[in-house]
């Protein structure tokens, strides 16, 4: 588990030892560090994963993958939860 606080003013990524494989709901999350299986329920919550590689902080990757804005409080939630888990790190660009 994570120590680092989520702020969605910087930029993210899929941690580098973190698959994703796709499902129907989202997708499963897979650490090959810690063996661990987790799941990102909706693909939307997916795609906002995806777009944290490209986006300069959080708040752009919510708007890259089109989450509405009302639901921007909830996804940066669930962001904060993937960096506690470790599934999403700070980027070091």
């Amino acid at each position: 588990m994570s120590t680092e606080t989520f702020a969605p003013d910087r930029p993210y990524r899929l941690s580098p030892s973190v698959a994703l494989r796709p499902e129907p709901f989202g997708a499963l999350v897979y650490d090959f560090t810690t063996r661990k299986l987790s799941f990102l329920k909706t693909r939307l919550l997916v795609d906002v994963v995806r777009a944290l590689d490209d986006a300069p902080d959080a708040h752009a990757a919510l708007r890259s993958a089109e989450v509405p804005d009302d639901d921007h409080d909830r996804y940066l939630d669930a962001l904060a939860g993937l960096v506690s888990a470790g599934t999403i790190e700070v980027r070091g660009d």
